[in-house]
């Protein structure tokens, strides 16, 4: 049995979970189910980036003792997670100091004996959003961060551990370019080796404990200093299958095939993960999903602007499922795309009423009139959606399936079985009970209840039921 060990990005959990953070964990989801479905011994991971500076400081506005903040905020994760029917088997807290802390600092003893670790003092321009330091030419003409416009840098001057990036610059570019570390699509590749093809600066991999409050992974034999929280967060991939306290279950999952993000952090994984492997002598991961983000009727996500979007009442008023299916069909994984309420109802009504619901409806009512049975088949994915996934085109995987919803609903409009024979008509419902059976098993990885629901149904003798999505 061949493994499979994908990752979600590591979440800060400053603040509780929105659409964008949903968006995420759905994709992880499918292509974790379809490697399932492969048969793949698959894993999918994720966790609470929990000692950053940005949590502290929220955890200290909130008047919430800062463990307990980060424990509350990682929860509503897990649970966003769990009612989007999101498998993850494995969600691992960066304030773990049993299993995490010890095997940070056994990636930061192996970083440093390979030479790569330094000590100097440093000035420059911090973005609390980001945890990074940048330089002028990285800003925009406001002199600010492109990730978080209006938020004013922190000019900072301490004595940090510096990490030596510069070293592996030629070996990144090697390994991109060749896809050795295969960065989807081509255009974020493309966007990684031009900012390679820049001289790398050395990157500040500690904090003082003043500026990081006490708070996070001490530097091992260095009391005054914690862990660069990208350092430490980075290593959750690892330390969440064993690095550093289970090393059988560590060989047994590392390296990670798939590491799925957004792009706002392709830097992080691009660049600086890969990079203090290298230096650690430590087995690379395979390749990286850069995803795009979701805007709310066409604004950015703002907590300025108010629109930041709790997912959890849309499942709750709409279903989980109606959902996922918008997340996934209506959004390119390669562009920004929109939601709307409006055209959240608009899909449900149009793609899950009117298209898959109507039809399943439709058949299994003239299959019940007729006493027509569905017969059990071994199924198995279509090689079209199987190959749509693979590339992590989900919305037009998506849409071959609604093609075929098409073409069942054209069959049944042309033949108008409810005007046949008995004899005339056996054939006809039982074409159209195959394919009802095989689009339900290509929804199992993006509508996993909705597809269990189905085959259930189209097994043995065969019922009218209460519609699978109600008309809003």
């Amino acid at each position: 049995m061949k493994k499979f060990y994908i990752t979600a990005a590591i979440p800060y959990v400053n603040a509780k979970p929105h659409i964008g953070h949903a968006l995420e964990y759905i994709q992880g989801d499918v292509i974790a189910r379809y490697h399932n479905l492969l048969g793949d011994k698959t894993t999918y991971l994720s966790g609470g980036d929990e000692n950053a500076l940005k949590n502290v400081q929220a955890a200290e506005k909130a008047g919430v003792e800062i463990q307990k903040f980060v424990d509350q905020n990682s929860q509503a994760f897990k649970e966003m997670a769990e009612k989007l029917h999101v498998q993850f088997d494995v969600f691992f807290k960066g304030s773990d100091k049993e299993r995490h802390y010890p095997a940070t600092q056994k990636l930061w003893n192996l970083c440093d004996a390979a030479g790569d670790i330094y000590k100097k003092t440093y000035k420059g321009l911090y973005c609390v959003g980001c945890e990074a330091f940048y330089t002028p030419d990285e800003l925009d003409e406001n002199g600010e961060c492109f990730e978080h416009p209006g938020k004013k840098l922190e000019e900072v001057e301490e004595e940090n551990y510096f990490f030596r990036l510069s070293r592996y610059q030629e070996k990144l570019i090697q390994l991109i370019e060749s896809d050795e570390y295969k960065i989807t699509p081509t255009s974020r590749k493309n966007e990684v080796l031009s900012f390679l093809k820049q001289p790398l600066q050395d990157l500040s991999i500690s904090r003082s404990n003043e500026r990081a409050r006490n708070w996070g992974v001490p530097v091992p034999e260095d009391p005054s200093q914690r862990i660069y929280v990208w350092f430490d967060a980075l290593n959750i991939y690892q330390s969440g299958v064993g690095f550093g306290w289970d090393e059988e279950k560590y060989k047994e999952y590392w390296p990670a095939d798939l590491h799925v993000i957004g792009k706002g952090i392709i830097r992080f994984h691009a660049i600086y993960l890969p990079a203090f492997l290298l230096s650690a002598g430590l087995q690379l991961s395979k390749a990286l999903f850069v995803h795009e983000y979701i805007t709310v009727e066409g604004k950015k996500m703002s907590k300025t602007v108010g629109n930041v979007l709790d997912p959890i009442p849309l499942a709750e008023e709409y279903g989980a499922e109606t959902l996922r299916y918008y997340l996934l069909a209506k959004l390119s994984p390669f562009s920004d795309g929109d939601f709307s309420e409006e055209k959240f109802k608009e899909t449900i009504n149009a793609d899950l009423a009117n298209g898959l619901g109507n039809l399943v409806a439709r058949v299994a009512k003239l299959c019940e009139q007729n006493q027509i049975k569905g017969v059990t088949r071994n199924l198995a994915m279509a090689k079209e959606v199987g190959s749509l996934i693979e590339s992590y085109k989900l919305n037009e995987a998506l849409g071959f399936i609604w093609g075929q919803i098409t073409e069942a609903d054209k069959k049944i409009n042309e033949e108008k079985p409810w005007e046949l024979s008995e004899e005339k008509v056996k054939p006809i419902l039982e074409d159209l009970i195959s394919r009802i059976q095989q689009i339900a098993f290509n929804l199992k990885p993006f509508l996993p209840e909705t597809s269990e629901k189905i085959i259930s149904q189209f097994s043995g003798t065969i019922k009218s039921q209460a519609p699978l999505f109600p008309r809003i």
